[in-house]
């Protein structure tokens, strides 16, 4: 298991910072079976007037990820920790239905023991939308975004006939998720 602790935006994550993040990731990292995660990365990053620290996990078949900001870097470092536990307790039949699929364990027999007794229960679905997607350009996609209000905007992109998703990031740039045929199946 390695973890990644990179600083950004002119911040260098000193040997105390480093500690604390392993520290507290650990309890993540122990929720799943030694061999699911090979890598933790996390990026902290300081701006003016907030912390920001971004934690992506890769395991088979999942990617866990927590996004958070706060005015001091501990406080997002574990608001990251409980987005991340939060995400994994509610997702948990989703996420052991996909390895067990594959005939792997996900999950250590102790925190299946405490999940049962926390389980978290979706809510129910409430609204369901039907539109069509036409091909057209990442700045088409931008313009028709902006004009209908939302923050994200779904099309194929003209070049490729692939669905994309384009949304507005929390800085003010873009971002596209492209979607590609899953490599797991």
């Amino acid at each position: 298991m390695r973890y990644e602790i990179i600083g950004k935006n002119g911040f260098t994550a000193t040997e105390a910072i480093k500690d604390y993040v392993v520290k507290r990731l650990d309890k993540i990292v122990s929720i799943f079976d030694k061999n699911v995660i090979d890598t933790v990365r996390v990026v902290l990053r300081v701006y003016k007037e907030y912390s920001k620290v971004e934690v992506t996990i890769p395991a088979p078949y999942i990617i866990l990820r927590s996004e958070v900001r706060d005015p001091d870097m501990y406080a997002a470092i574990d608001k990251s920790v409980d987005k991340l536990s939060s995400q994994i307790r509610k997702h948990r039949s989703k996420i052991r239905h996909h390895f067990e699929k594959r005939g792997q364990d996900v999950f250590t027999k102790a925190f299946d023991i405490e999940a049962m007794d926390k389980e978290v229960r979706a809510k129910q679905l409430v609204k369901s939308k039907k539109f069509s997607i036409k091909p057209m350009s990442v700045e088409d996609a931008i313009a028709q975004m902006e004009l209908s209000g939302h923050d994200f905007f779904i099309f194929l992109d003209q070049k490729t006939n692939h669905p994309q998703i384009i949304y507005a990031r929390e800085d003010g740039d873009y971002a596209i998720i492209e979607a590609t045929p899953d490599i797991y199946d």
